[in-house]
């Protein structure tokens, strides 16, 4: 008779085991079916159009910038961004234009200006830039070469004495 109770019981516990199992695989199942299938949702929407970078104080540094959008169902049309302007780039062509220059060239004796250009290395946030600029310089003051003979001369005196 004990022999029959733990038979019982070991077939109540494989059964119940069981049960268990196939509740298990069915709520797993039943769980996939029942997610809907995400449909690819398409919008209107065109592409952020934005505006220069505007700094918060002075000429470069943190700024901000204003992106637009158009589309009748958007939920978001317009909205700022944060942006920083390097400060040792040449702001007279463009805060957001970074320029290769070459070296200076000779001085122009006729308007006492050196000129050297640049070409575009690097453009922010699709900024419209120059392809190539040209910037020009005074320069500075025109000296006459010394006389090679009149220096030699103190060099050999000062060594003699």
């Amino acid at each position: 008779m004990l022999q029959q109770q733990q038979q019982r019981r070991m077939f109540t516990a494989a059964l119940l085991a069981l049960v268990f199992i196939l509740a298990a695989v069915s709520t797993t199942e039943a769980g996939k079916k029942e997610k809907p299938e995400k449909k690819a949702k398409k919008s209107d929407c065109g592409e952020w159009q934005w505006s220069v970078c505007v700094p918060t104080n002075g000429d470069c540094g943190l700024g901000t910038r204003e992106g637009t959008r158009t589309g009748a169902e958007c939920k978001q049309t317009t909205k700022t961004q944060k942006c920083k302007i390097p400060c040792n780039w040449k702001k007279q062509f463009g805060a957001e234009c970074k320029y290769q220059f070459q070296a200076w060239g000779e001085c122009d004796l006729n308007t006492a200006l050196k000129t050297r250009t640049g070409n575009l290395k690097r453009a922010l946030h699709n900024a419209d830039c120059q392809k190539t600029v040209t910037i020009s310089k005074p320069c500075g003051k025109l000296t006459k070469p010394k006389p090679q003979g009149k220096f030699n001369l103190l060099v050999v005196a000062r060594y003699f004495i």
